[in-house]
């Protein structure tokens, strides 16, 4: 089961059907995500066929991990399919 791990902490696991991967990146349904240990970063980019990401940085113990997790708030049409889904960079990402 694909798990968004870091500091021993649990941020997002999900099954293999829930999951997204695009570009070798998993992305997790937000509903399956601990919000907890998400606080909205600043930082915005910009990808010529998904569109503009929203980045996270990801907090746990006092800890913070910046701008590691990513989402397409409203994403291109090639790429509908991560709407409402948040990715993390694979230093986070735990597969099985």
């Amino acid at each position: 089961m694909p798990t968004a791990k870091w500091k021993d902490t649990v941020i997002a696991e999900a099954s293999d059907t829930e999951i997204v991967k695009v570009e070798g990146n998993i992305y997790f349904p937000m509903h399956r995500v601990h919000q907890e240990y998400l606080r909205e970063s600043e930082k915005h980019t910009v990808c010529g066929w998904k569109g503009t990401a929203s980045y996270y940085d990801v907090i746990v113990d006092g800890h913070t991990n910046t701008d590691a997790a990513w989402t397409y708030p409203a994403p291109k049409d090639a790429a509908k399919e991560i709407a409402g889904f948040i990715a993390f960079w694979r230093g986070v990402v735990v597969l099985p």
